[in-house]
């Protein structure tokens, strides 16, 4: 009886997951995460202010937590702060909602969490999955998020994309080329997906390296404590 309870939660953990992968019409890519690589997250950051910044904010996120990647406040202030903030200001958007919902019929969401919510992989692929579809306003869609209000901002660097129906299949094929080839096109995206990651939780990395400290630690107050207990009861044995 146990064994079938423990097989019907992992079931049923497994599945929404599935589910939610098959409903975007298209599997979805892994995403090269690595959050502990700066030059990766440095060229995401940059991505991310000059394509995502103007329409949606990372609200939870300040300028100059970005030392922690390797920049300092001049750097900042030369390649991330476009429009007259201080350093040490939130990464507001430079929409406001009202006018998002009047040119998108949705305020642009924020991204501070955006990677912890959807997923890397999820981030990863709906970047990469825009096609003409001249049946929308924006005249675009999205194979992953179907009839999404975002236009294809990156439509100059990755080309524009078709749709093609083969019976239940879909696939998606370049019909005009961009400024970037499809292995430099991936490798942006990952950057900027792996920066989405970061701004998610800025502080991970921090966390894990004093997870290991403090294991260690136990581990060495584990080993004293042993031997201690021995030499207590040495006389007693």
């Amino acid at each position: 009886m146990k064994k079938i309870t423990i097989v019907a939660i992992l079931i049923l953990c497994i599945v929404p997951f599935s589910v939610y992968a098959a409903e975007s019409g298209m599997p979805l890519e892994r995403a090269p995460v690595d959050i502990t690589d700066n030059a990766s997250l440095q060229r995401g950051a940059e991505s991310f202010v000059n394509f995502c910044l103007t329409c949606h904010g990372a609200s939870y996120m300040r300028y100059n937590r970005h030392r922690d990647i390797g920049y300092t406040n001049e750097e900042i202030l030369e390649k991330m702060v476009h429009t007259g903030q201080k350093v040490g200001d939130l990464m507001l958007s430079a929409m406001r909602k009202k006018e998002g919902e009047e040119w998108f019929g949705v305020a642009p969401p924020d991204l501070s969490v955006i990677a912890r919510s959807r997923g890397a992989d999820w981030l990863y692929t709906y970047l990469k999955a825009f096609y003409r579809d001249d049946a929308t306003g924006t005249g675009w869609n999205n194979l992953v998020f179907d009839r999404a209000a975002m236009p294809h901002v990156l439509y100059q660097l990755q080309g524009e994309q078709k749709l093609e129906v083969n019976g239940d299949q879909k696939s998606l094929t370049l019909d005009k080329p961009g400024q970037m080839t499809a292995a430099e096109f991936d490798k942006f995206v990952g950057d900027l997906v792996n920066y989405m990651v970061y701004l998610g939780e800025p502080h991970a990395n921090v966390r894990k390296e004093l997870g290991v400290k403090v294991i260690l630690f136990l581990l060495g107050m584990l080993a004293l404590s042993y031997f201690l207990k021995k030499e207590y009861w040495r006389d007693i044995h």
